[in-house]
């Protein structure tokens, strides 16, 4: 199966994404949202510990990083994570937890994080010769694909994401994550769509990985959380090794908002910068994203990183079949 053609690569090369329009078919969408669909009607909120996803990136986020159990364990296994904005300001006084202001269907951030490996719909779209056959154009020796979800952006309360790289929440020792972003539905302005610094994965432009999104730990050596801590390994991809030049980072003015519709696959490159706004409009934004890393000797997948391998020993899995 053809991968993508040498200018396609060039432009992801040049510019840290590219936009695939139709990759997906509209019965693999439908299946996509029917299983998404089917998930959120059935899991039972009853046990759920109301997990909200937030990062704590934003620096008028004054709630914590994720950090419990349910978060950091989740990598192998199908989670719910809640919109911080569900949730009444005071608990329930029958339960003592937050009440959620929105049936639950409405009410979730995201799906994840390994569906490509235990959803059979999204592991067909994830695990296939069409998707090798990108990472064989972008010279992947042995592609691995971890922390696959679903991203919902519910009308009005689709929480925004600010603006980061890829690789600093999953880091290898050089640099090697690319995201594979496919909308579910048509993603525009005013739908919390992808916002894209055309150019700043380059180390003139200030790409490289400069922080990193880890595990934190107690004085017992346990995992209690996590939270941002400096780079100190190398902050580009092999053979991107460029100095900064000042004056040549990312404008808030150049960003790109992009107007992706539904079957679209966006690439994006690990040392891209790119975020995306809060939901304000009446429609979901659904989009399923992996991410691919480079498993072969010469990367090293870093074992500070929130994410971690399977405890079967298998590690992550292999794109090529």
């Amino acid at each position: 199966m053809e991968g993508l053609t040498p200018t396609q690569v060039a432009s992801f090369q040049e510019n840290g994404y590219l936009v695939l329009p139709n990759h997906l078919s509209a019965g693999e969408i439908e299946s996509l949202l029917t299983e998404t669909h089917q998930l959120l009607d059935t899991f039972p909120l009853e046990s759920h510990p109301l997990t909200q996803f937030t990062t704590g990136d934003d620096a008028k986020d004054d709630k914590p990083h994720v950090g419990d159990d349910y978060f950091l364990t989740s990598g192998d296994k199908i989670r719910f994570f809640f919109e911080p904005d569900a949730f009444s300001s005071t608990p329930d006084p029958a339960t003592g937890k937050p009440a959620l202001l929105k049936p639950k269907q409405q009410a979730v951030n995201k799906i994840g994080h390994s569906l490509h490996s235990l959803s059979p719909p999204f592991r067909a779209v994830s695990l296939s010769e069409r998707n090798a056959a990108i990472a064989r154009s972008l010279g992947f020796k042995d592609p691995r694909v971890l922390q696959s979800m679903v991203i919902c952006k519910q009308p009005g309360i689709g929480g925004a994401v600010p603006p980061h790289r890829d690789s600093e929440f999953l880091y290898t020792d050089p640099p090697s994550a690319v995201g594979w972003w496919f909308a579910l539905q048509d993603a525009g302005p005013g739908n919390a769509t992808l916002g894209m610094y055309k150019g700043s994965h380059r180390g003139r432009t200030g790409g490289a990985v400069k922080r990193r999104f880890v595990r934190k730990h107690n004085a017992e050596g346990g995992a209690i959380g996590t939270e941002f801590i400096e780079n100190d390994g190398p902050g580009l991809p092999k053979g991107m090794e460029e100095r900064e030049e000042e004056g040549q980072g990312p404008k808030e003015e150049d960003v790109e908002i992009l107007e992706v519709k539904a079957g679209s696959l966006v690439l994006i490159h690990g040392n891209v910068l790119h975020k995306s706004d809060k939901n304000t409009s009446d429609r979901s934004r659904y989009a399923y994203t992996f991410h691919v890393i480079e498993g072969a000797d010469g990367w090293k997948y870093d074992e500070r990183n929130w994410l971690q391998p399977p405890e079967n020993g298998e590690g992550f899995s292999k794109l090529y079949q």
